[in-house]
């Protein structure tokens, strides 16, 4: 394990679909993902995202070097089965460190409860997290009733499972089941959510008429905003209806920084407004975000390409090159990797490379618009007059069309690498009237660094993005959960308490249980133990299990019960978390301990 591990850091992987049915995964891979989403409510807690747990699905891969690959202290692991209208879950939460389980659960129970299963696993395992780890504050509920239909919510659960494999085949099959979703549940917001990003997708790929498609997006995305103005999901595909659609700066700038601010653990969140950064030229501002993404999403190609494109944009080419490379070598048809990558070959003069490279872009994910602006640039950055002729005539024509934003934007850079300033802001009035979103993601490109001195550049730099810069709220720091006088009246009770009640003595006792018995809230009492007491829940109950064990253990009296009898005796209810603890409390193991005091 890496020495810098944050503490309260979480991976749940695929829970395992015991149902002896593949086509019972979507509902497995359901579950895996609403617990996701659930403990990522949990502020400071930070929970690796769907996709960076579900590339170690069906990899027999042991827990110590998963846990590592996506840096967090904890595992959590579980397998579902379903059976008729019953479910049966499991779960266990795994130290990584040690490899050792300090939690597990099952669940049986009626398929009609599947929400309230949900939250109690939810609530269960933020509850084990904060005992391990330290304190968090966790709200009552982390997962409410979604729909009072459950047909429509495993119509919900199939339709997202069919769209996470990302291809226009299964999109289409998940636009269906959302449809059937909201036939049953006409208020179901996830499924409006989910419609609004597949018909997105397609508008991005151009695997639809763009007008259509961004269209069906926005009106599923309005219709999700009535029923759930506060849904991190329905800010995010905002922000891309804005910018792409609507060319719209500031708007996806508010939509993306909202949507974070609900719900931080959100790594398309956090790309997004990355990108925004980037493009509007804050790059420490940018950096930050691109991290918070990466510690949520490290193994995602989208992390990485725009890891590498913030590289390019910073015109470190040889670092954006290196990583460029290694998204292809994980997803040879990632077509901005191809683009971005031409780029780089054109700033650093490689000119008749960067045509090579784009030559052996597989035909299929040639966008025509892109491929055309590149290998016209590549000519003109070249000085092959003839060819840059040829090709800035066809570009020319192209870009005369309304709706061929690529082409407007490569008409701009065109005239910017040949430095013809005044054709290139001439044009780009042109091409702001046709609302032109292309032109926000390419105005600050390097490649247009010849044009960048003018000084009508900073006029339409302000008026493309609307103001120079966007900022975030800053966070007011909370104040303590209790007084200091409340906190010393607190800490002497609970202190009281345990050495006279002893209710370290029950194996199962909970901070929940124990809060109870001291009549105080969870969260002031998991506050109390870590902020002014300096230990979690359970570094606190162990210390005193370990030193009851003491007393046994020298007693005559217990020479013939075992030491792990002993512990058991002392409120510990596993041999490997007696050990873990009695050697990090004491510096030693049970056996040295009773050699040395015999």
């Amino acid at each position: 394990m890496k020495e810098n591990v944050p503490d309260k850091t979480i991976a749940v992987l695929p829970f395992v679909n015991m149902s002896g049915s593949e086509e019972i995964e979507y509902f497995s891979d359901g579950i895996t993902e609403e617990i996701i989403n659930a403990l990522a409510r949990i502020e400071h807690l930070k929970v690796t995202s769907r996709t960076s747990s579900f590339y170690f699905k069906n990899k027999h891969i042991p827990v110590r070097e998963i846990a590592k690959e996506l840096n967090v202290a904890a595992i959590l692991e579980g397998s579902v089965r379903l059976a008729a209208n019953t479910v049966r879950i499991t779960a266990q939460l795994i130290h990584a460190e040690e490899d050792f389980h300090f939690w597990s659960e099952t669940w049986d129970r009626k398929l009609e409860n599947i929400f309230e299963i949900q939250d109690e696993i939810s609530l269960l395992i933020a509850d084990k997290l904060r005992e391990q780890y330290g304190h968090l504050e966790i709200q009552d509920h982390l997962v409410g009733k979604k729909t009072e239909s459950i047909d429509a919510y495993e119509y919900f659960l199939k339709a997202r499972y069919h769209f996470n494999k990302w291809n226009p085949v299964d999109a289409r099959t998940a636009i269906e089941l959302y449809e059937k979703a909201i036939a049953l549940d006409p208020n179901h917001t996830d499924s409006y959510v989910g419609l609004a990003d597949a018909y997105s997708f397609f508008a991005v790929t151009e695997l639809m008429p763009r007008e259509e498609a961004w269209k069906k997006s926005r009106d599923y995305t309005d219709k999700a905003y009535s029923l759930n103005p506060q849904h991190a999901g329905v800010h995010y595909l905002f922000a891309n209806v804005s910018f792409f659609y609507d060319a719209s700066f500031h708007e996806a700038a508010q939509h993306a920084l909202k949507s974070i601010e609900l719900k931080p653990n959100y790594p398309e969140a956090q790309q997004f407004v990355a990108l925004l950064y980037i493009i509007s030229g804050e790059m420490d501002k940018a950096k930050q975000h691109l991290e918070i993404a990466h510690d949520i999403d490290p193994l995602s190609q989208e992390t990485l390409f725009y890891r590498a494109y913030f590289h390019y944009r910073n015109e470190n080419y040889s670092e954006a090159l290196t990583l460029f490379d290694e998204a292809l070598e994980k997803n040879p048809h990632n077509i901005p990797v191809y683009i971005v990558r031409s780029y780089c070959l054109l700033k650093t003069g490689q000119y008749s490379e960067a045509l090579d490279f784009l030559g052996k872009m597989p035909e299929e994910i040639v966008v025509p618009g892109e491929r055309l602006g590149v290998i016209a640039l590549a000519h003109i950055l070249k000085n092959d007059q003839a060819e840059a002729e040829k090709y800035f005539k066809q570009l020319k024509q192209e870009a005369q069309k309304p709706a061929s934003f690529q082409a407007h934007s490569y008409l701009f850079m065109a005239y910017a690498c040949m430095n013809q300033p005044d054709e290139a802001f001439s044009w780009l009035d042109e091409a702001i009237k046709l609302n032109s979103s292309v032109l926000l993601l390419s105005y600050t490109d390097p490649l247009n660094n010849f044009v960048k001195e003018d000084p009508r550049y900073e006029q339409y730099r302000q008026k493309l993005y609307h103001q120079p810069t966007f900022s975030e709220e800053k966070s007011t720091e909370k104040p303590p959960l209790l007084d200091a006088e409340t906190a010393d009246a607190y800490t002497e009770n609970l202190i009281r308490f345990v050495s006279e009640e002893e209710p370290f003595l029950v194996p199962n006792l909970s901070l929940r249980s124990l809060a109870e018995q001291v009549e105080i809230h969870p969260n002031k009492l998991s506050w109390l133990l870590n902020e002014r007491m300096g230990k979690n829940f359970n570094e606190f109950i162990n210390f005193y299990r370990i030193e009851y064990f003491k007393k046994l253990a020298l007693d005559p009296a217990n020479s013939h019960i075992s030491l792990i009898g002993l512990a058991y005796e002392s409120g510990f209810n596993s041999k490997t978390v007696f050990n873990t603890y009695f050697k990090k409390e004491t510096g030693m193991t049970p056996k040295e301990f009773l050699k040395q005091n015999s």
